[in-house]
């Protein structure tokens, strides 16, 4: 059921108001208060979608002061509350300056109910709009999130059907990708939507660890089994028992430690360095490689027979150049995520800064891309990152070619425009009429420059 709030301290225009708007709102429950205390109880209470205020509430001495304050408070605790302010013929400056710190719009005494009732169609049409846009972005943001990875890019959509399918069986897995993909993320997602995920996830990446130490790593090994073996240690593959064992970088491993890895994948069993007995092991296996597997297959590098145990299900994923508008998605992900761990306000990028990102070939994937947005995070101010802040090496700069390079003086001082207009819509959501007090300018002018500029205030928040 909609909800109206009227603040108005007049009985009479109270009871026009009252009887006016309810035969043309039917559904819509309407709340009458006459002071500012009782509007803030109201609105605290039950969330009027739509409200309509008298800026000359009481005391009349002090001119909209009170109806202004009251507008504040409004705004203060919902500040998506549509507030339609009703003044007198002399008070239209106060009414654009009530426009100017958020409400919806203004209408002038006395008051003609047909022209109001259009006035609060459109005021409740919004609101209907903006709850469907918000659902509609939570459902976009539903589809595009799955296990902590975000992507909407075909090539992760179709990473995340692939997940869907295969993680309730056992079947053993080879995920392929450049370092800084996501593939342990990914490892994660089949652990956690598998009838294993109670039980351990054990990660081991194959490329950190000094050879001589692996196979005690995996293993384990037996009190005395060599020189510094003071005790029994338990392998990581025994220590996943009943879990998912996660083998990052596999294809750093040695000849001997393939065929110990592929006796453990055919016979389900292990023994420990300096043991004398089999130990059986029930795991899923999940390897991960950054080089291409089939070509050291051919080169005689890696085991043909490992090779096609491992990779009974393989998944491929991208790198970050390949994966189109995913880019910006996580940008802005990790801009959230940081933002708030840091409790800092930054509200996203400069136009320069987009660019940049853009350009940049990530060659470390997503996971510079985090890197780079998490310190600009830390050691900026906000409320926007710029290029600078990103942390560009002179080489990766060159990168960007003549994209990010000003020529000219024009050029320079239409950037610092567009900065600075995107930084005043960002610090007032998308309000524009607050960005241009706070700029200095006419509500005009900042549309002509806005259309100037070819910017939208939904691309500048």
């Amino acid at each position: 059921m909609k909800k109206l709030l009227i603040v108005e301290d007049d009985p009479g225009i109270q009871t026009q108001l009252k009887w006016g708007l309810s035969e043309t709102y039917e559904d819509c429950e309407v709340f009458l208060v006459s002071n500012r205390k009782e509007a803030l109880e109201v609105v605290s209470r039950e969330k009027p979608e739509v409200v309509t205020l008298d800026l000359g509430l009481p005391p009349h001495e002090d001119g909209a002061t009170e109806g202004l304050a009251c507008l504040k408070g409004i705004l203060d605790i919902s500040h998506d509350t549509k507030v339609i302010v009703v003044t007198g013929n002399e008070d239209r400056e106060n009414a654009l300056y009530a426009v100017g710190l958020g409400a919806y719009d203004f209408y002038q005494k006395p008051i003609e109910m047909d022209v109001l009732k259009i006035i609060l169609q459109r005021a409740f049409r919004l609101v209907e709009i903006e709850r469907e846009y918000e659902t509609l972005k939570e459902h976009l943001a539903e589809a595009n999130v799955f296990e902590n990875m975000v992507g909407y890019c075909p090539e992760m959509q179709e990473v995340f059907a692939t997940v869907r399918k295969v993680a309730a069986t056992d079947a053993t897995i080879l995920i392929c990708g450049a370092s800084g993909t996501g593939k342990e993320l990914v490892a994660s997602a089949v652990h956690q939507r598998s009838l294993r995920r109670k039980k351990p996830l054990v990660v081991i990446n194959c490329g950190a660890i000094p050879e001589t130490l692996l196979e005690s790593e995996l293993f384990g090994h037996e009190r005395g089994a060599f020189t510094d073996a003071k005790s029994r240690k338990i392998g990581l593959i025994e220590k996943a028992q009943g879990g998912t064992l996660f083998l990052d970088e596999i294809g750093e491993l040695t000849a001997h430690l393939q065929v110990k890895l592929l006796r453990f994948i055919q016979e389900r069993t292990i023994q420990r360095l300096g043991g004398m007995s089999p130990i059986d092991v029930d795991v899923r296996l999940i390897a991960a490689t950054n080089v291409d597997l089939e070509a050291a297959v051919n080169d005689l590098q890696f085991r043909k027979d490992l090779f096609f145990r491992i990779s009974v299900i393989q998944i491929s994923l991208p790198a970050l150049k390949d994966r189109g508008d995913d880019l910006s998605l996580l940008a802005r992900t990790f801009l959230t995520k940081f933002t708030r761990e840091n409790n800092k306000k930054f509200k996203g990028f400069t136009s320069r800064a987009v660019a940049a990102l853009r350009t940049y070939d990530w060659p470390g994937n997503v996971r510079e891309l985090e890197n780079k947005i998490q310190r600009a995070v830390i050691m900026s101010d906000g409320p926007l990152i710029d290029v600078d802040d990103l942390a560009f090496s002179e080489k990766q700069q060159e990168s960007f070619g003549s994209e990010l390079r000003i020529r000219t003086l024009k050029e320079a001082r239409a950037q610092a425009d567009i900065d600075i207009i995107q930084q005043a819509l960002m610090q007032h959501n998308g309000n524009v009429s607050k960005a241009a007090e706070e700029l200095k300018i006419s509500r005009p002018t900042m549309h002509e420059l806005l259309k100037k500029y070819g910017l939208t205030v939904s691309e500048c928040c």
